[in-house]
């Protein structure tokens, strides 16, 4: 979508089912083995639990695909990681346009919620959507 196509209140979405490979890929992609998401003994829930950021950067796929979408460049992110997601889980990425700012940019509110409806990420962005060009 164009900036002049968004409005407040609009909604995207995007769920995903947390597989084991994809939490193998995340990890060999940025390195991080911390043990909680690789050995259920050193996890304080008793179990591995999915990356955070694996979690969060579901998100991306909203903003980058469907709201704003194609175009739209990540300024700003806030997050708050509040549940674990697991292996197995399935997480749905919710975002709502908040406020339309100046020079196209666009303030989200951004939340992931597993199959059981509990809030696992919670948070906000700034986003700068793709403008239409002026026609010759």
């Amino acid at each position: 979508m164009f900036y002049d196509e968004l409005r407040v209140g609009q909604t995207a979405s995007f769920t995903k089912t947390v597989e084991e490979a994809d939490l193998k890929r995340f990890t060999d992609l940025t390195g991080d083995l911390n043990p909680v998401h690789l050995d259920a003994a050193a996890s304080p829930f008793g179990e591995r639990i999915v990356h955070g950021m694996l979690t969060a950067s579901l998100l991306c796929t909203v903003y980058g695909m469907q709201l704003p979408g194609a175009g739209a460049i990540h300024l700003d992110q806030r997050l708050r990681f509040k549940a674990p997601v697991r292996v197995g889980d399935t997480v749905t990425a919710h975002v709502e346009v908040i406020e339309l700012c100046e020079r196209n940019r666009v303030r989200v509110r951004s939340w992931c919620v597993r199959q059981d409806g509990i809030l696992v990420v919670d948070g906000d962005a700034l986003l700068l959507a793709a403008a239409r060009l002026p026609e010759a």
